[in-house]
This record gives structure tokens, sequence and C-alpha cells, in this order.
């Protein structure tokens, strides 16, 4: 039944396009690459290399990971600070915080490791203790992650749509945070891996309503990526096996 109910509740969403769209999810042939200059390879899908980048942070400025483990789009991030600044990367798991410290021991070369601080707060919460800290914060946010959970029968088995609901409280909880804890002019990229609108532009509908004249978006461009309200999504079944991935670049007013 979990499964029936997994397939009605996208195909509601994605109609006709549903079945190719599952099928690539389905398919193991992801694309994935590593970026340059790293001390070892980190291979990650090309399109949350992207997604990464286009936070494109100014040498010097303070960035936070809302959201980092397993410490990927962490690691473009002090790529590009190249030690400068400063570069928060939290994670509420202290298991999945110590993963990620051994990932920048082992990608990392050592100079651009020593801007970087581990924390484990609550992301929802954070622009309520530091508000208007950070140039510009990634917010990586935990969603319904659906090419997981296809991939695998015991979390399918686990599927309801009571899930997408309670990600969405907690996805909008989180970008509001975020957007407290930037500075005026600082850049927000909020991105998830889920194919649900409820989970992508949607949350960024809802704050745009909410909090009129606060935040303007930035125009991105992901390689293969299809526009949305507010942003871009990739999808395996038109990329080659990208994603999914959804971005969204937001400057705070």
């Amino acid at each position: 039944m979990a499964r029936l109910s997994f397939d009605g509740f996208y195909h509601q969403i994605w109609g006709e396009r549903w079945e190719g769209l599952r099928e690539a999810m389905l398919s193991g042939s992801e694309d994935k690459a590593s970026i340059e200059g790293l001390a070892s390879p980190y291979f990650m899908d090309r399109a949350s290399i992207e997604t990464a980048m286009l936070l494109s942070p100014e040498p010097g400025s303070d960035v936070l990971d809302m959201c980092a483990a397993p410490g990927g789009k962490s690691i473009i991030i002090a790529s590009m600070l190249k030690g400068t600044g400063s570069l928060t990367s939290n994670d509420r798991s202290q298991d999945r915080r110590e993963r990620m410290r051994r990932a920048f021991e082992s990608s990392l070369p050592s100079p651009w490791r020593e801007n970087i601080r581990i924390t484990g707060h609550d992301a929802s919460r954070w622009g309520l203790y530091e508000k208007e800290a950070y140039d510009s914060i990634l917010l990586d946010a935990p969603c319904s992650s659906e090419r997981h959970v296809i991939q695998s029968p015991e979390h399918l088995s686990q599927w309801s749509p009571s899930r997408p609901k309670r990600l969405q409280a907690l996805q909008y909880s989180m970008f509001t945070s975020a957007m407290l804890a930037l500075r005026h002019g600082g850049t927000l990229v909020y991105s998830t891996c889920s194919i649900n609108p409820g989970e992508d532009e949607d949350i960024v509908a809802r704050f745009m309503k909410k909090h009129m004249g606060e935040a303007e978006e930035i125009m991105i461009d992901l390689t293969d990526g299809e526009r949305r309200e507010y942003g871009m999504i990739v999808l395996p079944d038109r990329s080659g096996g990208k994603g999914p991935m959804y971005a969204v670049k937001m400057r705070k007013l």
C-alpha cells in the first residue's frame, strides 16, 4: 500500500511525466564529479556542485552552511573562500558532524580548514540568536529525498503523505531563520533534493507573501535546469541522471 500511496501522491504532481521520472530515479546512473584543487577528490552529483557554487561568496566574507553534513557543499564553499573570512558548517547530529570533520580533513588543504568552525545548533532557531551575522548562507534543507526513498524498500514502506507536510513546516522555519541571520544585502541559496513543489518553490512563495519587500530573487542558471515560479530544478529524466536538485538564490533587502 505504501508504494501505491507514494506513486499516487507524485502522479498527482507530475501527471504523465511521473512514470519516466520514477524510472530515472530508480536508475543507479548518477552523474558525479569532484572539483579541482582538493587534497583528495570528493565526488558529488554535478547538480549539487553547481548549487553550492551559486553561493559564490566574496573572499573574506562570513558564510553559514546551515545543514552542512555530510559536508560536500561546505567543501566547495571552503574552496571558494580559500581560508579567508569564516565558514560555519552546522549539523545537529554528532555522528554526522564527526563524518563531516573527517571529510574536511581528508579533502581540504590545511590552509582552507583554518577558517571553519563546526557547530551543532538547531537551524530552525538560528536567526533568534545570530541576527544579521552572515554575508552568505546555504540552506540545503532536509527534504523528502524521493530518489533515496524509491530506491529503498524499507524507506518506501515507511513513507506517508504526512511526511512532506512535516518537512514543509521545518523547511519554512529554517528559511525564515536563515533570512534573520543574513545581513542586509546578503544572499541565501535555498536547495533541496525533493521533487515536491511544496518543499521547493512553495517555501519561497510563502515567505515572499508574508514578508513583502524583505527579499528579492536573484536569477540563476543551472545546467539542464527547468525554471520554476522561484528558482530552478534539475531532474534526472531530462538531465542524463543528475539530481533531483532544486535551488533558488535570494537577496535580503
